[in-house]
């Protein structure tokens, strides 16, 4: 899922649409002065695939946030929780190739990309929690 907001009420509606019947779990973020939804991050695909398990993150959040940290901060407890209460084997991340801050962050916190395009997207995983990198 890339870094941005829906566009209107019809793309958010697709992206209601898919997550209904996924595997996984999607958790809001708020702002704490007044409660106001801002984004989410969490989990789809979440499949036993090879006797391993996997899930993809996925995350968004608005504009009027980006280059706070928020995202990283939210990441780091979810890919926490993949690890040590799913037991997940791996997670993989998509995105856009136009989608450089969602690169960036993903590279940042450790995910390895993929060197090749899967339906014009470019695929990242993690393997562990000890990749992931505490400092940016």
């Amino acid at each position: 899922m890339d870094i941005d907001a829906c566009q209107d009420l019809r793309e958010a509606e697709e992206m209601i649409a898919f997550h209904i019947n996924d595997t996984g779990c999607r958790y809001g973020l708020f702002n704490k002065e007044n409660n106001e939804l801002i984004g989410t991050c969490g989990f789809h695909c979440w499949l036993n695939v090879n006797q391993e398990t996997k899930a993809e993150v996925g995350f968004d959040l608005s504009p009027k946030y980006w280059g706070r940290g928020l995202m990283q901060e939210a990441l780091m407890e979810v890919i926490r929780i993949g690890f040590e209460l799913m037991k997940l084997d791996y997670i993989e991340a998509t995105t856009e190739v136009e989608n450089l801050r969602s690169q960036r962050l993903l590279k940042k916190m450790g995910f390895t990309q993929e060197s090749e395009l899967k339906d014009n997207l470019l695929y990242f995983t993690l393997r562990d929690t000890e990749t992931v990198k505490k400092e940016g």
